[in-house]
């Protein structure tokens, strides 16, 4: 598989790293299987997270035989540098290894900083000096944040949300990684789950030469169809940008990325499922959506007492009351419609 460097890492990266999220959902077995057939397949760059439960303890259990010729990223979502250390220890533990590639700050929503009273900042720099990582790098949701991590010359990578929905913004975020030789690292490439040809977005994202994106899988069907890009990729021609521009008419506007940053929900609703409901039941199989597990989870909406976390932690400025008011709405007359289907 064809690698590009990331950024002043130096990394040789394969062009299509694995997004370790979703093997959180499936067996130890069907796991092993899925990342042993990836690397097999030539993708060496595993990005996983200390927040992802089983995630770390899957890496390191299916590729500690080839643990020299891959790449792991692991995050930590830590607000001290001694949680940080802890969270460390655990990720080193759970992986298996001694030594992590890419240790990456979770969506902080301030600049790690060195000398600040957190340690934060710190505590990596001294987990790098001791070698117990290789490079700092840092994650965002959050635009303006991420500019001005990039900016600050602290992180060696950048993780950003990036499909091919992005707006020019976005984009410029992209050049900008490029400029200061920070290596960027493409999260939610089939924007949770609403872009339903990947096709498009591998051909979108292709004609960056400095973006990783790593790809959530969690079958083996989906690993094929992108080890099968990786050789013969797509190009972005007139046919794959007019699907591109009608995704980009469908999802415009303020729509839910499933990003998971208005968790926990007090009234216990699982907002990245509810929030995007109506564009789930145009993209996806409805019928799943709406069986009784489905309204149940909707019915829960009912429950929201606006206390506005949701609104105030969602990194794209979501109104997600409201936005879960009108997908109850859509839901409730879909199901009326298609419930004798």
């Amino acid at each position: 598989m064809e690698k590009i460097r990331l950024g002043k890492t130096n990394l040789s990266v394969s062009r299509s790293g694995f997004g370790a999220i979703p093997i959180q959902r499936i067996s130890d077995e069907a796991s092993t299987l899925l990342l042993q057939t990836a690397f097999k397949g030539g993708i060496n760059y595993y990005d996983t997270a200390r927040g992802y439960t089983t995630s770390e303890k899957k890496i390191g259990t299916a590729l500690k035989e080839v643990r020299d010729k891959i790449i792991i990223a692991t995050k930590s979502g830590a607000q001290t540098g001694e949680q940080l250390e802890e969270n460390l220890e655990t990720s080193l533990s759970e992986l298996g290894t001694d030594y992590i590639d890419v240790y990456q700050f979770h969506n902080p929503s301030f600049i790690p900083r060195p000398g600040e009273s957190n340690g934060l900042y710190d505590a990596a720099l001294k987990a790098k000096n001791s070698g117990k990582i290789r490079h700092i790098g840092i994650t965002s949701h959050r635009l303006e944040l991420a500019v001005e991590m990039v900016k600050s010359g602290l992180f060696e990578t950048m993780q950003f949300p990036m499909s091919s929905l992005a707006s020019d913004e976005e984009i410029e975020l992209v050049k900008l990684c490029k400029d200061h030789d920070v290596g960027f690292v493409a999260m939610k490439g089939l924007a949770g789950g609403l872009i339903t040809n990947a096709k498009t977005t591998f051909a979108f994202l292709r004609r960056f030469d400095n973006v990783v994106p790593i790809w959530g899988m969690q079958y083996m069907h989906e690993l094929e169809e992108f080890l099968e890009y990786e050789k013969n990729p797509p190009v972005l021609d007139e046919k794959i940008q007019e699907l591109i521009n009608q995704d980009r008419a469908k999802l415009s506007g303020g729509f839910c990325r499933a990003c998971g940053y208005c968790l926990p929900c007090p009234a216990e609703i699982n907002i990245p499922m509810a929030a995007r409901m109506e564009l789930l039941l145009g993209r996806t199989d409805w019928r799943s959506m709406i069986n009784e597990n489905g309204q149940n989870m909707m019915r829960r909406i009912n429950n929201c007492t606006n206390c506005r976390h949701c609104a105030d932690n969602c990194p794209y400025k979501l109104d997600t009351p409201e936005l879960l008011k009108s997908n109850l709405i859509y839901f409730k007359k879909f199901v009326s419609e298609h419930k004798n289907q």
